[in-house]
């Protein structure tokens, strides 16, 4: 048993999710991750162990009598480290105000965050703003487990109940291909003429998003064709030069994969996409109102920007603000 020292908060989370639903895809669902990487870190947990704590047959999920004894201590553990990490926010808190917010891909989208940025520091000289990039694989940008305080994200999120925001941009979806692409002489493509490509796809665990970017709903029940699993921009450009298959793409962030051999047309026939700030409903703290009233007078103001041909909206979903 000595290896024990070693096992992970986030293992025990993973247990107790686990334990609740019975469940492995319930469980990864709830905690944003794949299920094959929930099993996978189970084993290495009862590996750590040395003892098996939930049996899986084609019944389905049950705990084993180490599991149901490891149980209560595991949720006393997360209790006490949940209460750990709210003292330590608390400390750093009174020592120095920041703001940690977090984002899929850069905004770009005309200078966006240094106009906001200023707008913030001007009436929070004291406070600083920590700007933290985080994978595809979850689509709330931290949000959703408190790594962040705000994100940039697209709708729809995940839990979306959970959330207010305010609108940075609404902005048409247009579809990336490569260049040899017979599809990509015509000025304009019809959704239609695209449903039986395959395309690149967000990981399972972006939940909604995934959906909303293979556009799902436009497609009258029929199921998409998957080229490939895409977790960034990078792997974004390399598939579509590689020919796996085509994406949509907001207007604001085309500069971002329109690099050699990659060009973007517009779709008729698909809602636009909204880009949003957003926090967890409920967060009243001074400083989230302040950057949420920062970015809509910025996005107020810088209508019709560069890279924002379709204008910007605010929300009135900030009411949880």
């Amino acid at each position: 048993m000595a290896m024990t020292a070693d096992v992970h908060v986030r293992d025990l989370r993973y247990f107790v999710t686990v334990a609740e639903e019975l469940h492995f895809t319930r469980a990864a669902e709830r905690l944003y991750v794949s299920q094959p990487a929930l099993s996978k870190q189970i084993r290495a947990l009862e590996r750590q162990l040395g003892v098996e704590l939930l049996r899986r047959d084609r019944h389905g999920v049950a705990l084993t009598a180490e599991g149901a004894a490891l149980l209560p201590h595991a949720r006393r553990v997360l209790e006490a480290w949940a209460q750990g990490t709210a003292v330590v926010a608390q400390a750093r808190a009174a020592q120095r105000s920041t703001l940690v917010v977090g984002m899929s891909t850069s905004p770009g989208r005309g200078g966006l965050l240094p106009a906001i940025r200023s707008r913030f520091t001007a009436s929070h000289p004291q406070a600083a703003v920590r700007l933290r990039q985080v994978s595809w694989d979850d689509p709330t940008a931290g949000l959703a487990d408190g790594d962040t305080d705000m994100a940039f994200v697209w709708l729809p999120l995940p839990g979306q109940e959970r959330y207010a925001w305010t609108v940075v941009a609404e902005e048409p979806r247009l579809v990336a291909l490569p260049d040899s692409h017979p599809l990509a002489s015509r000025p304009e493509i019809d959704f239609t003429d695209l449903a039986e490509e395959p395309f690149l796809a967000l990981p399972k665990s972006a939940g909604p998003l995934r959906d909303y970017w293979l556009a799902v709903e436009e497609r009258a029940g029929r199921l998409p064709r998957i080229g490939a699993e895409i977790a960034s921009t990078e792997e974004t450009y390399e598939a579509l030069v590689a020919g796996l298959g085509v994406c949509l793409v907001a207007v604001g962030n085309v500069p971002l994969i329109t690099l050699g051999g990659v060009v973007t047309r517009p779709v008729r026939g698909l809602a636009p996409s909204r880009y949003v700030l957003a926090w967890r409903k409920g967060d009243h703290r001074p400083l989230v109102r302040a950057y949420a009233d920062a970015c809509r007078r910025v996005t107020e103001r810088g209508r019709g920007g560069p890279r924002r041909p379709s204008g910007v909206a605010t929300s009135s979903h900030d009411e949880g603000a």
